[in-house]
């Protein structure tokens, strides 16, 4: 599995100051996506709905709303 590119802009481009360690999404060779996020499973696992649940070697990861909106035109819709 590799990253074959980044979904939506640079952190740079939402304004990090050192244009790195900010939440960011890539597209992997296996169709897959990879998040870089806060981690958050601890303060949000209690949250999730009835009908969500996550596996032990899973994690809820918090990834700011810009950087999704931001990559919305790259996602691919299918």
């Amino acid at each position: 599995m590799k990253i074959l590119r980044r979904i939506g802009v640079p952190p740079s481009a939402r304004g990090s100051a050192s244009g790195a360690n900010c939440p960011d999404l890539f597209e992997l060779s296996d169709g897959n996506f990879a998040v870089i996020g806060t981690e958050a499973t601890e303060a949000l696992e209690g949250e999730l709905p009835s009908d969500a649940s996550r596996a032990d070697y899973e994690r809820i990861v918090v990834v700011s709303r810009e950087t999704l909106i931001r990559a919305k035109a790259d996602i691919p819709d299918a």
